[in-house]
């Protein structure tokens, strides 16, 4: 790569990020619903709001950086107040809003337009059943009403999308083996991987219970992420690794905190999908400035820069970047080595990584 010019050292703002081509790789499309979509949805289907419509993205500030306020139920909490589990639920209410297949197509659609307003070329989104009650029994529908959204939205020149199903870490070891074998058999188109998301602080270790599903997940040719070393320490990232034999880390921040498992991370080249914002918004970090990115990077562990749950949490993939730029000292330089990571930790086909790559090459050489 040609060494940095002035320019390429400048301010990172929000329009260079979003001229950077990329790939997010901890999404979750539970996490991506607009303040347009809910009242939409709502509508559609006669449901009251909880509460005075915007108070559901009412976003408040901490230390200058948005913070949610998560509704449930008719009550405001902020999202550092509510935690994790409070804000999981919210998550619960927006997703009973689908009910039809034609508004699951209408969800995957809007989430690849708006990734692609991002920058962002590729995306492996997270998609958890059980978030989506209305649909137990049906999840293979579901994901074939979503895989039809992502089709259109290819076919139209948006963000291509691959799904990685996820389990909630509080399902039980039949469960996840029996989702498991029901997507070996059924394979569901653009299903991708198999992920494991949910509150680790109130579920505790889950990486015995889950051995199995994520070995006949592998054996059926699926990718593996895990989200471990957020609400919890290091452990959940080790088990992640040795029982669940994950390929990727959603969050993985608390890794820092052990030498010995850093070493591992940096050795097998195993990355980190972290999300900064959703960190400090959740508690993990009391702000930007504490939170361990950099010492991740200096430390050699490939890390990428993602969103978690942008619309609750009020952000764009864009509007992170460059507040990390900001708060981290990190120049545009630094951004392509972000965009540069998150192509090659993505689950995206070989073909597609090699023309990002070239896109990406060619973009940073203007």
């Amino acid at each position: 790569m040609p060494h940095p010019t002035a320019a390429a050292l400048a301010r990172v703002d929000e329009d260079a990020v979003r001229a950077l081509p990329k790939a997010e790789v901890h999404v979750h499309l539970e996490g991506a619903f607009s303040l347009l979509d809910l009242l939409r949805l709502a509508k559609q289907n006669g449901v009251a709001l909880p509460g005075p419509a915007l108070t559901i993205f009412d976003v408040s500030t901490h230390d200058g950086f948005a913070r949610p306020e998560v509704t449930t139920g008719g009550v405001a909490h902020g999202a550092g107040a509510a935690g994790l589990s409070g804000f999981l639920r919210f998550l619960d209410w927006q997703c009973s809003l689908v009910r039809t297949r034609q508004q699951a197509a209408d969800v995957a659609y809007a989430f690849a337009a708006r990734q692609t307003g991002s920058g962002v070329r590729y995306s492996d989104v997270i998609v958890n059943p059980t978030h989506w009650s209305l649909w137990r029994g049906r999840e293979l529908e579901l994901l074939d009403a979503f895989a039809g959204g992502f089709d259109e939205a290819e076919q139209d020149g948006l963000c291509r999308v691959g799904i990685a199903y996820s389990l909630l870490r509080g399902q039980s070891a039949a469960e996840a083996e029996d989702a498991v074998a029901a997507l070996a058999s059924a394979r569901p188109r653009r299903v991708v991987a198999l992920s494991i998301d949910g509150d680790e602080k109130t579920v505790g270790r889950t990486g015995e219970k889950f051995h199995d599903a994520f070995r006949t997940a592998a054996a059926a040719g699926l990718h593996r992420t895990v989200h471990a070393g957020e609400s919890s320490g290091p452990e959940g990232v080790w088990d992640a690794i040795e029982m669940l034999g994950a390929e990727r880390i959603d969050h993985g921040v608390r890794a820092i905190e052990d030498p010995a498992l850093i070493r591992r991370l940096v050795d097998e080249g195993i990355s980190l999908g972290v999300c900064p914002r959703s960190n400090v918004s959740l508690g993990i970090y009391p702000d930007w400035r504490s939170h361990p990115l950099p010492l991740l990077l200096d430390a050699g562990v490939a890390v990428t820069l993602n969103t978690d749950d942008p619309a609750p949490l009020g952000t764009a993939l864009e509007r992170d970047w460059a507040v990390a730029a900001e708060q981290f000292g990190f120049d545009l330089h630094d951004m392509a080595g972000f965009a540069r990571r998150s192509i090659d930790a993505s689950f995206a086909d070989d073909d597609l990584k090699r023309d990002l790559r070239a896109e990406l090459e060619e973009t940073i050489g203007r």
